[in-house]
């Protein structure tokens, strides 16, 4: 149930993460799970400050208030991890059988459909050395765009439930989306991260792939092999494993 949840909608905002950031820091008794929502964003942003499209009331376009008192900042990766597994687990309420057994994550958190990205999401925290304080989920999902709406360069690259030929109640998507997070984040809290990394592994599109990873300060190729504890890809370039803490991760096409 959608009521459960404290939820501020927006006509339109700038980044809901920005404003989200803003609401956590004035406010020390923010509710957890508080979400904002704006049915347009002017300055959506992704991973390593690239931009994200929106068409007004045609994504679902939200951020997440989570507040922790156990995680420490190495577990910031595993928690995007764990929002990735619980939307993807949401959009596969969501969907016909078939067309759920195509959602598959690139590392970190994006979730596919075919290889076209459907889902970004982007982690920011309020961290000191020991511990994080809480963290902001901005999370991205293309609900009713056509394919020809998007921008030439992102047409073969993202897709939507409307191009998949899926009608979606953006309400319903946003009700089972926190109710999977919810679920998933109390069992990190009790449990550990161990099960959610297992499951990321699954549902993976990575794992197994030989990528191109492009961070600060170097570029390399290689096969990504695993997780590590922390949620951080293992990448072996065949002389040394490589831990990649951040940067953009491609897969590469299967050689005939």
């Amino acid at each position: 149930m959608i009521d459960k949840y404290n939820i501020l909608t927006l006509e339109e905002a700038e980044s809901t993460n920005d404003t989200l950031m803003q609401l956590a820091q004035a406010d020390a008794e923010l509710p957890q799970l508080f979400t904002v929502i704006a049915q347009n964003q002017t300055a959506g942003k992704g991973q390593r400050g690239n931009s994200w499209f929106v068409s007004p009331h045609k994504n679902l376009t939200y951020s997440v208030f989570i507040k922790t008192e156990t995680l420490s900042p190495k577990n910031q990766y595993a928690v995007s991890e764990l929002v990735a597994v619980s939307t993807l687990e949401a959009l596969r309420q969501c969907l016909p059988r078939e067309q759920a057994k195509r959602l598959q994550i690139k590392w970190p958190n994006d979730i596919l459909v075919d290889g076209r990205k459907l889902v970004g999401i982007l982690t920011e925290l309020s961290a000191s050395m020991e511990r994080i304080d809480y963290i902001v989920m901005g999370i991205g999902i293309n609900t009713g765009i056509e394919r020809i709406e998007f921008p030439e360069d992102f047409r073969d690259k993202t897709t939507s439930f409307l191009a998949e030929g899926i009608a979606v109640s953006r309400k319903q998507l946003l009700a089972a989306v926190l109710a999977e997070l919810e679920k998933l984040y109390m069992v990190a809290e009790t449990e550990g991260f161990d099960k959610i990394l297992e499951d990321w592994k699954t549902l993976s599109c990575t794992i197994g792939n030989e990528v191109q990873v492009i961070s600060e300060d170097k570029t390399f190729i290689g096969k990504a092999v695993d997780l590590d504890n922390n949620g951080c890809l293992l990448v072996d370039t065949g002389t040394k494993i490589e831990r990649v803490i951040a940067g953009d991760v491609s897969i590469r096409p299967v050689k005939q």
